[in-house]
């Protein structure tokens, strides 16, 4: 009965994501500390430091105590080849009640080009496949009763190719970024027995953009935003605010426009490694179902060459 009661309500949430596809949208995964997770929505995001190979991954666990909530996972890695050219690859499952699976496996370009003494701007490149499967047996959706609704009927397993856009202006102290990472629109579920039951990967849009403010020697303060866009959805807008204390401890707080407010923090344990932790309390009607979403991340930067000089080289904000 217990498992039955499981079934149930993970039916009833991929129910809802069901009706969601009918309206042609499906928003992608979403991250609380996406300015430490940028080359995964953004193929141009670059760090433009020669002989540097930038390391990173994050989790995210959403809506803990919801059965069949999200799972994301994201790794990425990039370097520089040259002075102009970067590249690198970044992969990203998302998985729903271990029902939904999907996987994206990309290769990256990014073209770096100065356009003022301190500023940069670089046009990148995303391509790969996006592997979508669901596992549906053993659903039961009424006691006693072996009928299943034919939207969950068979599983699904398939691979499309796909490809992303995006351009990113930066200095040392600034960023901004537009892209469209997942440009080719895809059919997931078909339509069945006459019910519409179609999921569609729809072209996302991400805008964001950060700023690091010199309040003293040892204090900075680090505001940043990030906007999404996708036909048939809301927009989505979150906003954070950290401080960075002598350039190792970072702590701030972000707000998810109408749906969480959410506390970070970060520490850099060398030069080469950071880790960071986040928490989103869920403020929607949601809220009443969980106890919020938990966030963790990595980075680790390789010095390739070992010509970078340990603690006395520059910090990277962003």
């Amino acid at each position: 009965m217990k498992h039955l009661n499981i079934y149930h309500k993970i039916a009833a949430l991929l129910s809802i994501i069901v009706l969601s596809f009918q309206s042609h949208a499906q928003q992608d995964p979403q991250f609380t500390q996406y300015m430490y997770n940028m080359s995964v929505i953004n193929p141009a995001y670059a760090i433009a430091d020669e002989g540097i190979l930038n390391l990173g991954g994050l989790y995210r666990t959403q809506w803990v105590g919801l059965e069949g909530a999200p799972k994301t996972g994201t790794f990425f890695a990039h370097t520089p080849i040259n002075d102009k050219i970067e590249m690198g690859i970044s992969f990203t499952n998302d998985n729903i009640g271990d029902v939904v699976n999907e996987n994206n496996v990309f290769a990256d370009f990014a073209y770096v080009l100065p356009v003022g003494i301190e500023s940069k701007i670089s046009l990148g490149l995303k391509a790969g496949f996006t592997f979508f499967d669901t596992t549906f047996d053993g659903f039961v959706l009424q006691s006693g009763n072996t009928t299943t609704d034919v939207a969950f009927n068979e599983n699904v397993s398939k691979a499309f190719p796909n490809l992303g856009i995006g351009a990113f202006f930066f200095t040392d102290t600034y960023y901004l970024g537009l892209s469209a990472p997942n440009m080719l629109t895809t059919k997931h579920i078909e339509t069945e027995n006459g019910v519409r039951a179609t999921g569609v990967q729809s072209v996302h849009y991400f805008l964001t953009g950060g700023y690091v403010f010199d309040i003293d020697q040892n204090l900075k303060f680090k505001p940043a935003f990030m906007a999404r866009g996708v036909s048939g959805a809301p927009p989505a807008l979150d906003i954070t605010a950290n401080v960075l204390i002598n350039e190792k401890l970072e702590a701030g707080l972000g707000y998810r426009l109408g749906d969480a407010i959410s506390g970070l923090v970060n520490f850099r344990i060398s030069p080469d490694l950071r880790i960071g932790y986040a928490y989103d309390f869920t403020t929607s009607n949601l809220g009443d179902f969980n106890s919020g979403s938990h966030e963790i991340f990595i980075l680790f930067d390789v010095d390739l060459f070992g010509l970078k000089g340990g603690y006395d080289r520059s910090p990277r904000f962003f």
